[in-house]
């Protein structure tokens, strides 16, 4: 039993079928890559889980319980959050800043500023987004605004907005996409080090180099269906993945 049990999911825009009899098994503390050519249905899939998209029919289970009906933020606070292709952050803010308020958002349910909240308690949300900021290496810039970082920093900026959410499952929808080289090969290992925490991934991701660096288990979507589960390995030689991805070239 996985902590994320997806079943036999479907999803139609008009005469589209987005997702076809999906099914999906992930394991606690893994790292599941789900790959698959421009249009295969990954980005739906991950919307299925987190409240935007409501499948046509099939379940999607989480930790024992449905994830189906519940809203973005009821999702989020069961402890499922996603990291999106974009930098979601704030310009104008300290990074310190952009790190506190999903953390009072977690806390709260909702970000509410209020001039007369507890001291202490506001004092304990700046002490863990100091340390999440710390844990990616940004402590040093904590008063600095993130208009000017790379987009690696701004990458490492969101894993600590999403980190210190306590997440138990993190959803990473192209985490290194626009990267150079550098800045790629530097997430690769922090997203290492956040699997030391024990925090479940899920990762979609074009770039081969980081799906086979962190994966423990490839997904290969094509048109909407699972064509194929396994290890790392074995997806490498799958004629049928190197079919539908990369039109028979070798992975």
């Amino acid at each position: 039993m996985g902590i994320l049990e997806v079943r036999d999911v479907n999803k139609n825009f008009g005469g589209l079928k987005a997702l076809h009899n999906v099914n999906l098994d992930v394991q606690e503390g893994s790292v599941h890559a789900i790959i698959g050519p421009n249009g295969a249905g990954k980005s739906t899939l991950l919307n299925c889980f987190i409240g935007r998209l409501t499948p046509d029919t099939g379940s999607v289970m989480f930790n024992g319980s449905t994830l189906l009906g519940l809203k973005p933020h009821e999702i989020n606070q069961a402890g499922v959050v996603r990291v999106f292709q974009t930098p979601e952050i704030f310009s104008e803010l300290s990074l310190l800043e952009n790190v506190m308020i999903p953390a009072f958002a977690k806390r709260d349910g909702a970000f509410k500023l209020n001039a007369f909240s507890d001291v202490a308690r506001h004092g304990e949300i700046r002490e863990k987004a100091m340390h999440m900021l710390e844990e990616v290496g940004l402590a040093n810039d904590r008063d600095k605004t993130s208009s000017s970082m790379s987009r690696g920093d701004k990458r490492r900026l969101e894993l600590a907005m999403c980190l210190v959410q306590d997440p138990v499952l993190l959803l990473l929808d192209e985490p290194t996409a626009g990267m150079s080289r550098a800045d790629t090969n530097a997430t690769i290992d922090l997203l290492k080090k956040i699997g030391g925490r024990g925090v479940t991934k899920i990762v979609i991701e074009h770039d081969m180099h980081v799906v086979f660096s962190l994966a423990d288990r490839i997904s290969v979507l094509a048109q909407g269906t699972v064509i194929v589960e396994d290890i790392p390995s074995k997806i490498k030689g799958n004629e049928k993945v190197q079919e539908a991805y990369l039109g028979g070239a070798h992975l």
